[in-house]
């Protein structure tokens, strides 16, 4: 038996095979796309949670300085292999599928973290995590679309803009609470979030399939990139808004600890906590409320925050002074949420249901690239020419890439 759920987005159908009753119970339709949209986001909680302890394994463990970046950036690289590989997969195999398997992988990181007993673990630990999210974000980016009902079509898509930052802030501020608090964080998080995965592979588990399979599933898995034909110039106007955005993103959650701790002074597990989670937070209230603005406007509104959010806190950074980290922290982060939220707008309706999860992968793809490559690079770059050379060097080249994009946006059609 088949049932026919056409979105809003687009005029195409989607061919899904519904399950028999007394087979499964499945969650009704509301009830997948909230429980969706939670466990997308706690998939990001978790990859926020290891920020503050980078500094503490530090200490710990006695490592240079520059290994903090590298522990860092390992979690994008293995998102962006997984994104080339498997970015596309969900449209060919069904979203279930992939999602209950990257949240397996997922929990297995956890305990990884759970029983680190040098860095070495924890790079490895990242670099799976890094594997099981990129797997299940575009997945999930999809599913939480096509689970949302009729009329909560557009919130679906501003959710799966919204949760990645949301997610990473608050992981960072629960970690950094833990850490002030708790003489055992690394265990008392990561055990949590290891119960977390095991629900949230419960909620995929009982929620509908969305997509019927696609021939091609071989194929899929050569790394490539899949941008459908209409959404090509659009994707391509976008790249430069996700590159200032993400890069920002990766200053605050890469560098922002060591920041505070070399060139500020200040040696607290809930400040880390809370000054990495000012930006991500603002980033996913700023998508959240400016919804009702159009995709263009928003995409504009953002670049601009982007722009003037990072020379703020280069001032903060120049001159040490926390709270305009703290202001920049604010303004960057409306910038990112609403560019991120705009471009992702813009996008999605020019995607076919079966084109989805391709697309989203490719965005995922530039923003992750943006995301860890830069602080990698800038963890090369502290020991020859100082922190504080490099972060006022990295904050440069983030405004650079926020005026091209709004160049860019400027230049494209209003109607579009």
């Amino acid at each position: 038996m088949n049932r026919v759920i056409e979105p809003t987005l687009d005029p195409s159908p989607v061919l899904v095979h519904a399950e028999p009753a007394r087979a499964r119970r499945l969650l009704a339709p509301s009830a997948a796309f909230a429980g969706s949209g939670a466990v997308f986001a706690a998939l990001y909680v978790a990859a926020g949670a290891p920020t503050p302890l980078l500094v503490v394994f530090e200490q710990r463990w006695g490592f240079p300085a520059w290994v903090l970046t590298v522990a860092f950036a390992s979690y994008a690289l293995g998102l962006l292999t997984a994104l080339l590989v498997a970015g596309s997969l969900s449209d060919h195999v069904g979203r279930r599928p992939v999602l209950i398997g990257s949240l397996t992988v997922e929990l297995g990181a956890m305990l990884m973290f759970v029983f680190a007993s040098d860095i070495g673990w924890v790079i490895a630990a990242r670099t799976i995590q890094g594997i099981a999210t990129g797997a299940a974000t575009s997945a999930f980016s999809a599913s939480v679309v096509e689970h949302a009902p009729e009329y909560r079509k557009k919130l679906a898509t501003i959710v799966t803009s919204i949760a990645p930052a949301g997610g990473l802030g608050l992981g960072a501020l629960l970690t950094g609470a833990a850490v002030q608090f708790s003489t055992h964080a690394s265990a008392l998080v990561f055990t949590a979030l290891a119960v977390i995965m095991v629900v949230g592979t419960g909620v995929v588990a009982f929620s509908a399939e969305t997509v019927s399979p696609q021939p091609g599933t071989a194929r899929s898995l050569v790394p490539h990139v899949s941008v459908p034909r209409a959404a090509r110039r659009e994707f391509v106007a976008s790249i430069p808004v996700h590159m200032a955005a993400w890069m920002l993103a990766g200053l605050f959650m890469g560098l922002v600890p060591t920041i505070l701790r070399d060139l500020l002074g200040l040696h607290s597990g809930l400040l880390n906590g809370a000054t990495v989670f000012v930006q991500p937070a603002a980033a996913a209230v700023a998508g959240l409320s400016l919804g009702r603005l159009t995709p263009r406007r928003t995409i504009l509104v953002g670049g601009v925050g982007v722009l003037l959010g990072t020379a703020v806190n280069m001032t903060g950074v120049a001159t040490a002074a926390l709270p305009l980290l703290w202001l920049g922290g604010l303004i960057g982060g409306v910038g990112v949420g609403a560019s991120f939220s705009g471009a992702l707008r813009t996008i999605t309706p020019l995607a076919q249901p079966h084109q989805r999860a391709g697309l989203f992968a490719a965005v995922y793809l530039v923003a992750y690239l943006s995301f860890g490559v830069p602080a990698i690079i800038a963890g090369l770059l502290i020991a020859p020419l100082g922190l504080l050379h490099t972060v006022l060097g990295y904050g440069v080249v983030i405004i650079a890439a926020a005026a091209l994009g709004l160049l860019a946006q400027y230049r494209r059609p209003a109607g579009r």
